[in-house]
């Protein structure tokens, strides 16, 4: 063993360059492995000041100095307005001078609007005539529409933007047309497309009452009642009808506004519209066709899944006005016909006197009251005869005029003769029709 320890006397196994140091190393000479550092917080010198970090410079508008590098890097947090009030005065400034950082900023917003959860496009309903209002307020028209007239202009344009937003296959989907005929409701089958040709060519009798051409064209009708030119519109396309009925139909009933418009001055009040078994001045039968095409969109937006609203207040109010102007003369053929009680207090009395009436209360938007004669059209209704009083919603009743409700289920408050009540409500599903 002695041997082993004598081979080691300068060597790397010890000896003074061993790990240890050993007895023998000189101590002139650093250690092969230096010892671990002392720390100045074991000592007891003072701790250096630790440097504060440089305030960002500020431009003259008041927005940090930051390096276009990190105000690209911001651009993602600005579109998105996570920014804070110094950073967004910064990014926007630097947009001001930098243009690719300016359409960087624009495809970013455009992205964040991607984002976004998708809103209803349904129009406020009533929109369209603030807009007209507001505009019209500044800017005259030269050629005002007239008042008895905006209904129509209306009710075609919701219609119409209805008829935007729906596809070629809705088109087709089938529509139940409804209304009451004699005592009872009847319907016809037919689409989307098919209503709008009923309302192309029920126009057309306004139309060649003032003197514009018809939709019919050469083709003929039994009648000329507005179910028997529906009936030989449809009996003659040479196929059903689609989405381009949508161009004619438009077309029509913007010269029909257009047309009223110029001629409201000149004796237009006088000017009567034949419905075949019956007429209506001009004024009125603009106001019904505002009716039935509100009936009939209502008809498509079912069809479809599609939100449709009333009329506004006055524009329904027209219409339900135009409702009860008629009650009497309808009354009357009812009762010619045998459809209507006779009264067995009957007052003949005579043409633009006084009575027996009914008043006819509607409630909600575009309501009113009405003193409804019973026994004679050329009667005046009046409270010192009045034998009944019926109440109804004012859409509710709408939709009774129009066939969509039976009379027994209209939602009617009723007192008084309930003979009298039974035939007002009878008569006003029968101002129904095709």
């Amino acid at each position: 063993m002695a041997g082993g320890h004598g081979a080691g006397a300068g060597g790397p196994e010890g000896g003074a360059g061993g790990p240890e140091g050993g007895v023998g190393r000189d101590p002139d000479q650093p250690p092969r492995i230096p010892m671990p550092r002392a720390s100045l917080e074991d000592g007891d010198g003072p701790l250096p000041t630790p440097a504060q970090p440089e305030a960002p410079e500020a431009s003259a508008s008041g927005a940090l100095v930051l390096e276009h590098r990190v105000l690209k890097a911001l651009l993602g947090a600005w579109a998105l307005a996570a920014c804070s009030g110094e950073e967004t005065l910064a990014v926007e400034e630097h947009l001001g001078e930098c243009g690719a950082c300016a359409d960087e900023a624009l495809r970013l917003r455009d992205a964040v609007g991607l984002l976004h959860p998708p809103e209803s496009l349904d129009l406020d309903p009533a929109l369209r005539t603030r807009v007209l209002e507001r505009c019209l307020d500044r800017r005259p028209p030269r050629i005002p529409v007239p008042e008895w007239a905006a209904p129509y202009d209306a009710e075609t344009a919701r219609l119409d933007a209805l008829l935007q937003d729906i596809g070629d296959a809705e088109w087709h989907a089938p529509v139940r047309l409804r209304w009451f005929e004699d005592d009872g409701p009847t319907s016809r089958r037919t689409t989307v497309a098919g209503v709008i040709a009923h309302l192309l060519t029920v126009d057309g009798l306004v139309a060649l009452a003032l003197g514009l051409d018809d939709p019919l064209g050469d083709v003929p009708a039994e009648r000329p009642t507005p179910a028997a030119r529906t009936e030989a519109y449809w009996r003659t396309s040479y196929f059903p009808p689609t989405r381009a009925v949508r161009a004619p139909w438009r077309e029509q009933t913007h010269d029909l506004v257009r047309t009223v418009s110029f001629t409201s001055g000149s004796g237009s009040a006088r000017l009567a519209v034949p419905y075949g078994d019956f007429e209506l001045p001009l004024h009125d039968a603009m106001l019904d066709r505002a009716f039935e095409c509100w009936v009939h969109a209502e008809d498509i937006a079912e069809a479809v899944d599609y939100p449709y609203e009333p009329p506004s207040p006055r524009h329904l109010h027209r219409m339900i006005d135009l409702a009860a102007r008629t009650l009497p003369a309808v009354l009357a053929r009812r009762r010619q016909s045998g459809l209507a009680s006779p009264g067995r207090e009957r007052h003949l009395a005579v043409a633009g006197e006084p009575g027996r009436s009914l008043r006819l209360e509607i409630e909600g938007s575009g309501g009113g009251e009405w003193l409804i004669p019973l026994d004679s059209p050329a009667a005046v209704g009046s409270t010192e005869f009045e034998v009944a009083h019926v109440a109804l919603d004012g859409v509710e009743f709408c939709r009774l005029a129009a066939g969509h409700v039976p009379p027994e289920e209209a939602a009617a408050g009723q007192v008084g003769d309930r003979g009298a009540i039974r035939d007002v409500l009878f008569a006003a599903a029968s101002l129904s029709r095709m």
